[in-house]
């Protein structure tokens, strides 16, 4: 499966988002989106998933336009797990996690064995088997991200198009999920796109990286060649110190607080 995006610009108004950019992901491949507060991440992304259609540009699901397509045969192929996981009726975990199968029932059926089976298997992988019976509205937010996620699952997507997916998550479960997607992407052969905030992490489990600012494209490759001091302190203003992870082998950020900055160690007041 392939999804491709070609020169695709989008406006607010008078307030450009996205300015001309164009990316594919293919099957197997994770991908990550990086940039600072503003630069277009969760647009594209939307652009991407068919839920809002470009000023200008077009978005190619295996050849065809992704809206032009019908809602469910796009969310047969495409699933997306939304920053804000926000879930206003009090569904079971297991009834929510569920609905991702829909696009794959006919308009009365009932879920099958098979059904059964593979929402199991999505709440397993997201390690939410044992809220199957909590409502879903007396979860943490962790744990209702977490649900989101293996709703996405239980769609069996060719594509998985992320939002923030770790958000409010704590870093033991933020490692897990993104295991699980990084796995999904090696062994299930799904391209995953994912925008993410966390520098270090982007770099550990994608494959290749893209870097946006104020809507415009400024980088796009392996994450050696995407995260390094330069395109860092030009994008995010910041000063940055880039190593190499010493398990991983990619590049990981360290960033030199504005309080350090012409200050010695043993000299705080700089005087």
């Amino acid at each position: 499966m392939r999804l491709c995006a070609f020169s695709i610009c989008h406006k607010y108004g008078i307030i450009i988002a996205i300015d001309n950019v164009s990316l594919s992901l293919e099957s197997g491949e994770f991908v990550g989106i990086l940039g600072p507060n503003g630069s277009g991440k969760t647009t594209l992304l939307r652009v991407l998933a068919g839920a809002v259609k470009p000023c200008g540009g077009t978005v190619l699901l295996d050849g065809e336009d992704v809206h032009k397509m019908r809602p469910k045969p796009v969310a047969e192929k495409i699933a997306v797990v939304p920053q804000n996981g926000y879930i206003p009726f009090p569904f079971s975990v297991f009834e929510m996690v569920m609905m991702g199968r829909e696009p794959h029932m006919t308009r009365f059926s009932r879920e099958s064995p098979r059904d059964v089976d593979i929402v199991s298997q999505a709440m397993a992988a997201t390690g939410v088997t044992h809220l199957a019976d909590r409502s879903v509205l007396d979860l943490s937010y962790g744990e209702r991200q977490r649900v989101v996620v293996a709703r996405a699952l239980a769609q069996e997507p060719g594509i998985l198009l992320l939002d923030e997916p770790t958000s409010h998550l704590d870093p033991g479960y933020r490692m897990e999920i993104m295991d699980v997607f990084k796995s999904l992407s090696r062994c299930k052969n799904i391209g995953v796109l994912a925008v993410l905030h966390d520098v270090n992490l982007a770099s550990q489990y994608a494959d290749r990286l893209i870097m946006l600012n104020q809507g415009k494209k400024v980088a796009d490759g392996i994450p050696r060649e995407v995260v390094t001091k330069e395109i860092l302190e030009s994008v995010y203003g910041v000063e940055a110190i880039v190593r190499t992870h010493p398990a991983v082998g990619c590049p990981q950020v360290m960033l030199v607080p504005g309080f350090r900055a012409g200050q010695g160690e043993d000299n705080p007041a700089g005087n």
